[in-house]
């Protein structure tokens, strides 16, 4: 299956409810504490490495893996050695 353009990611999320889309981009090695967000996610990766973890849970993401975050989970975040790039459609506000 083909991944959608930056366009298409963004006008599905737009359709699904979500407010903001918008393109991430993470140095390598950058590592994020555990910390929350005040919006929900809804995220593909599209180049690069990183692990998310969550609560026990730390998964690897490679390009064309998605991910998913409530607003408010506590979360970590941590950016393999070229770095990362991802989609992310949030969703702002309870």
């Amino acid at each position: 299956m083909t991944p959608p353009s930056f366009d298409q990611f963004r006008t599905a999320a737009l359709a699904r409810g979500f407010d903001e889309v918008l393109e991430r981009q993470w140095q390598p090695g950058t590592k994020l504490d555990t910390h929350t967000h005040d919006f929900s996610v809804d995220a593909l990766v599209v180049q690069g490495e990183m692990w998310l973890t969550v609560g026990a849970d730390t998964r690897r993401l490679l390009p064309g893996d998605t991910f998913t975050l409530d607003r408010a989970v506590p979360h970590a975040e941590r950016y393999g050695d070229e770095g990362a790039t991802y989609w992310v459609a949030r969703r702002n506000g309870g």
